[in-house]
């Protein structure tokens, strides 16, 4: 190929690329609005969920606070309610510079990343971001009492969603890195004492500094990469008998 043909080839991807993020923007920006609208119903059923049967009141200390929440959280539902248009355009993108053995590996796996993402917002939601209230408020006593900011408590609600999601991606990424010959099922088996220490150091840089929040990312995350070791193996030994 020449470097005029390569030349083109290479702008024509990239405005093919500035297409996609334009694309994927207005999809963000049409969605925007729906948002907004659903914002201030979704905040307070958050909070519900969060005081659940304690006796607990979230207080904000600056005018804007409760706006910038609710700003985040529409944000948040208008990526939700794009996303499936957002991946569908990523993927037109993508698709035709991929092999064919490329495509089916990356189509066998997109739907279970998805499903590991929402599982782990989902689990984070209901029995993680309760459990680390209730710990907060195990400090109660006749001379401390507990002030929640509602934009702490929130934040830290969206922040460990995201990161359980990305977690939760473990058995995936270990699955495929095994059955794609990248590393060996023997040799990260073996290397199970580095892999505790490498998900602590994770644990601990990823949530707030307790040791609660650390523990209940960790225990979950290491559970998920046996998982993986269990799914792959079982992969290998199909393998082998065909």
């Amino acid at each position: 190929m020449s470097n005029d043909n390569k030349e083109e080839s290479f702008i024509s991807h990239l405005e093919a690329l500035r297409q996609t993020i334009i694309q994927c923007l207005i999809s963000l920006c049409v969605t925007l609005p729906i948002g907004i609208i659903l914002a201030p119903k979704s905040l307070n059923i958050l909070t519900k969920h969060l005081i659940g049967g304690n006796k607990l009141q979230f207080n904000y200390f600056s005018p804007m606070e409760v706006f910038i929440i609710q700003i985040k959280i529409a944000l948040l539902i208008s990526f939700v309610i794009a996303f499936p248009y957002i991946v569908q355009k990523i993927w037109e993108f993508i698709l035709p510079a991929l092999y064919e053995n490329e495509k089916k590996f990356i189509k066998s796996n997109v739907l279970m990343s998805l499903a590991l993402f929402v599982f782990g917002n989902l689990f984070c939601y209901f029995f993680i971001i309760p459990l680390i209230v209730k710990f907060g408020l195990s400090f109660t006593t006749a001379q401390i009492n507990p002030v929640f900011s509602i934009s702490n408590i929130i934040n830290l609600t969206l922040g460990l969603c995201v990161v359980f999601g990305l977690m939760f991606q473990i058995p995936l990424v270990i699955r495929s890195l095994i059955n794609r010959g990248i590393i060996s099922y023997n040799s990260i088996k073996d290397k199970r004492p580095y892999v505790v220490v490498i998900l602590l150091i994770i644990a601990g840089f990823l949530t707030p500094p307790d040791i609660v929040s650390q523990l209940m990312l960790f225990v979950p995350t290491y559970l998920l990469f046996e998982l993986g070791l269990l799914t792959s193996k079982k992969h290998q030994k199909e393998i082998k008998e065909e």
